[in-house]
């Protein structure tokens, strides 16, 4: 049985080689092509490019490889070998080990240069002055909804969704000691501790929670103070010296969080995307059974429509939505031309890949 092994880890160190023989053939063609863009001025970050090698790769592979892990493999050695011209920026509400980072993190691998904020605005700030080329900010969770400060920053930038990160969400108590007999007090984002309700009443109700805010912050707290537990991820237990007290204490198993790409560049249509506007409708009889009738007439799927107070006139909201489908096509071109005809305000805010779930689902 050890010569078995033995002979199979040889092979296996045989093709190791290769691979990476293979990926330093490869980063010196991705070498020249950057060359050859820097030259023509072009972009050096292609999004559609890159959806491209995904799906090619995933469409190829006949296992027993994972498909994730296809996905997974790639990404990182597309941000190792874009880092060779000058690695992606990319703004994030910070600080480090947020679930924010840690969605940036699986749609830009680890070779990307992570810009932590203090704000959203400052995110969309970070993208309009240059200083990032992208920006992840997020837009709603499965459990808790909508993320209303980033809806309201929408209505005055001229910055455009580019894409959507879907993160599945798993909350960790943990703690300095490891133990949960030490814990004294709690510290958490508000949106954590309401995730994870169920899981704090039947175990730790006599507790008193501090909601503080992000869940690295929390992260950081309970590393000074041994007395103390927070709810944040795996990342920021390692970050922070942590011990996992109990993992994926949120009352929801199926916890997904939805986080929108920021960029400058519009986006060509991939056969799978959305389009995702915002606007606002005067106040009368049906008015908003009006303002959806071209996505029936034009068969068009509406997946979202959210309400905000306009800030601007009291009483006036401002409406958001995802429909499936880009500007590129005719039919949801007609809709929203015939949608911005009876608004009071209208924008587009990006045509863009629809993310897939965990199981090949698109949203």
């Amino acid at each position: 049985m050890k010569n078995e092994i033995k002979r199979y880890r040889k092979e296996i160190d045989r093709i190791d080689s290769k691979i990476l023989e293979l990926l330093n053939k490869r980063a010196r063609h991705v070498i020249k092509i950057g060359k050859i863009k820097k030259g023509v001025a072009a972009d050096f970050h292609s999004p559609e490019r890159e959806r491209q090698i995904y799906e090619r790769l995933e469409k190829e592979n006949k296992g027993p490889f994972p498909q994730e892990g296809v996905r997974a493999v790639f990404r990182e050695v597309m941000s190792a070998s874009l880092s060779l011209e000058q690695p992606l920026r990319v703004s994030y509400l910070g600080p480090q080990a947020t679930f924010t980072h840690l969605a940036c993190m699986q749609q830009f691998g680890n070779s990307a240069r992570y810009l932590p904020t203090s704000s959203i605005k400052e995110v969309f700030y970070e993208v309009e002055k240059g200083e990032a080329n992208y920006g992840v900010v997020p837009i709603e969770n499965s459990t808790e909804g909508i993320v209303s400060s980033t809806l309201d920053i929408f209505v005055d930038s001229n910055l455009k969704i580019v894409g959507e990160i879907l993160l599945e969400v798993s909350h960790n108590l943990m703690s300095k000691t490891g133990r949960v007999e030490d814990i004294k007090k709690i510290y958490s984002h508000p949106q954590p501790v309401a995730q994870c309700r169920r899981y704090l009443e039947n175990n730790l109700s006599k507790i008193p929670i501090a909601e503080v805010s992000s869940t690295a912050k929390a992260a950081e707290m309970a590393a000074e103070d041994h007395s103390s537990g927070a709810i944040a991820s795996e990342l920021a237990a390692s970050l922070y010296g942590l011990k996992i007290v109990k993992r994926k204490i949120e009352d929801n198993i199926y916890n997904l969080t939805r986080f929108l790409i920021i960029g400058k560049k519009k986006l060509p249509k991939t056969g799978r995307d959305k389009t995702s506007i915002m606007f606002s409708v005067k106040d009368e009889v049906g008015a908003l059974f009006n303002m959806l009738k071209p996505f029936a007439e034009n068969k068009i799927n509406l997946t979202k429509i959210e309400s905000r107070p306009s800030k601007k006139k009291a009483w006036e909201y401002i409406f958001y939505a995802d429909i499936d489908g880009h500007i590129e096509e005719d039919k949801v071109r007609r809709a929203l031309h015939d949608l911005e005809k009876r608004c009071l305000f209208f924008k587009i805010l990006g045509s863009y890949p629809a993310a897939k779930e965990r199981g090949g689902k698109g949203r």
